[in-house]
């Protein structure tokens, strides 16, 4: 158990707006709207692991070693990779089709953003998607032809992140349990991109969520959080999470390095 602190929207009667960063740029929290840092505990899921699922708790950590040798090159992103994230979410989740429409690069160092052009770890809690900007995914990303009949079954968004080239010691991962959420605790959100307006979830402060980490994760890994699910049944729908800061962290720890694929789970 480690009590760390993260960072919270404050609860107001004025929308919030969240603005996304670009890739290069220097770690930034940009919100229209007030936010509060709160201590929280944070609970080591290690030693029950096994015991953790997607339609549980909302994230599962897996032994994943991968055949990628460099999780920058492209090539080998779409040769190797993309094949291998699909045959694991399809495992974990039971989806008959599993289509991946994004990859994102994060670095916890400015050098290493700067040079390759990737994002900084997401440092205030927050889901990926609500029930509008799940859908609407699906119609931009999927064939036209194949969208209503896709909106009319169940459909899961499950992320795959995973440590690069060591563990993540530095920025690692908090999960809110799903089970602890109650309604009112994500606040459908504004994102605005360069290139889209979306929707995602920031939350508010409960005392009753339950918080979960899980120490150095390691490059071979995978940790699976599902963002979204159109299940109503009381299965997890959504993974609230967080990158938060260790109280102490050992000199000279090399800052976190993670990839995120974001996958559709079709049923």
């Amino acid at each position: 158990m480690v009590v760390a602190t993260l960072k919270f929207l404050t609860p107001s009667d004025d929308p919030p707006v969240y603005h996304a960063s670009v890739g290069g740029e220097d770690a930034r929290l940009d919100l229209d709207g007030q936010f509060e840092d709160v201590d929280v505990d944070i609970r080591d899921g290690r030693p029950d692991r096994q015991s953790h699922s997607l339609d549980g708790e909302g994230f599962q950590l897996v032994d994943h070693a991968s055949a990628v040798t460099d999780f920058y090159d492209q090539e080998q992103i779409t040769s190797i990779y993309e094949e291998e994230v699909r045959e694991l979410v399809a495992k974990a989740t039971g989806a008959s089709r599993v289509v991946i429409f994004d990859h994102t690069h994060r670095a916890d160092s400015q050098n290493k953003r700067a040079r390759l052009k990737t994002r900084e770890p997401s440092a205030i809690v927050h889901n990926d998607y609500t029930d509008k900007s799940a859908r609407q995914r699906v119609i931009d990303m999927l064939p036209p032809e194949e969208v209503e009949d896709l909106l009319s079954r169940r459909f899961a968004i499950v992320n795959v992140w995973r440590a690069i080239g060591h563990p993540a010691v530095t920025s690692q991962l908090a999960l809110c349990d799903a089970a602890t959420l109650r309604p009112g605790d994500a606040v459908p959100t504004e994102r605005r991109a360069k290139d889209r307006i979306g929707e995602l979830m920031l939350a508010t402060f409960n005392p009753q969520n339950l918080w979960v980490y899980f120490p150095g994760t390691k490059p071979d890994e995978a940790l699976l959080l599902k963002t979204y699910d159109t299940a109503t049944d009381g299965r997890a729908r959504f993974s609230l999470h967080t990158a938060f800061e260790l109280p102490e962290v050992p000199a000279g720890t090399k800052p976190r390095e993670s990839l995120e694929t974001r996958t559709f789970a079709f049923f």
